[in-house]
């Protein structure tokens, strides 16, 4: 099993496919871990050099206790940035859904250099922090993410996905409510802070934007605002899908991944 020290954090990775092939990054959303990318991951690897991992605060990485200043984006961008130099790699294409396109266009605004591509999954420039004031009191109170999980998963799936995948949900909801309350909260800082809109102007990375139609979290509205602002991206909106586009409708992102990949 994968880690590997990156700054002052111990980080789990998976790193998959032929060597000598370009490299595709995934960064996770608020709450899961990289196991959301596995029919992207999947598809891609036999071709691509396939770099999955799990944010600071989420799935196997350490998740330290950042208090009330939590985490930042420019925190977790950096992050992303050691971890392709640790393992030695040059440029990748970053694919982040959620806070993994927020931290991804910071990254791009100030360190294009690593990068040959990006894709910014269901993601947004800047949030309203009254939502993420009420979830950052409701984690910390309970010191659980229990109490927010229902919601949550009503803002991710779609009212068919949850009826006609019961198991899934089922077990979607265990990694959110196993997520550590630390790196729930950290990365709820960084997002509730957070405004990108002057770092999407700075963006020259060539770049796809990919949205679920029903998204209530970041919306079509919000996408196209991306789209709008980092010139010449495209954007593709998937039908019948919310929050978690990737497993939600996989085969339509991972169809407009390898469709950008190959541009």
């Amino acid at each position: 099993m994968p880690f590997v020290r990156v700054r002052d954090i111990t980080v789990h990775y998976l790193l998959e496919g032929p060597e000598d092939a370009p490299v595709v990054m995934f960064s996770n959303s608020l709450g899961t871990s990289l196991a959301i990318w596995d029919t992207q991951a999947a598809s891609l690897r036999a071709k691509y050099r396939v770099l999955r991992y799990d944010t600071r605060g989420h799935g196997l990485t350490d998740a330290p206790d950042a208090g009330d200043a939590g985490y930042s984006m420019e925190q977790l961008a950096d992050d992303a940035i050691a971890l392709i130099q640790a393992l030695g790699l040059k440029r990748v294409t970053l694919c982040g859904l959620s806070v993994g396109g927020m931290l991804g266009q910071n990254l791009a605004a100030k360190a294009p250099e690593f990068l040959n591509g990006l894709i910014l999954c269901d993601t947004a420039a800047h949030m309203n922090p009254a939502v993420w004031n009420e979830r950052i009191a409701i984690a910390n109170k309970t010191n659980s993410l229990e109490s927010l999980a229902d919601a949550t998963l009503v803002r991710w799936f779609t009212p068919p996905f949850h009826q006609s995948n019961p198991e899934a949900i089922k077990g979607i909801r265990n990694m959110f409510v196993r997520t550590p309350v630390a790196g729930y909260v950290g990365c709820s800082h960084a997002i509730r802070r957070m405004d990108l809109r002057e770092d999407d102007k700075k963006i020259t990375t060539p770049t796809l934007i990919i949205v679920g139609e029903q998204d209530p979290a970041t919306t079509v509205a919000e996408a196209r605002e991306l789209h709008e602002a980092i010139k010449g991206s495209k954007l593709v909106i998937v039908p019948q899908a919310a929050h978690i586009v990737p497993i939600e409708q996989g085969g339509a992102v991972t169809k407009a991944i390898t469709e950008f990949l190959g541009r």
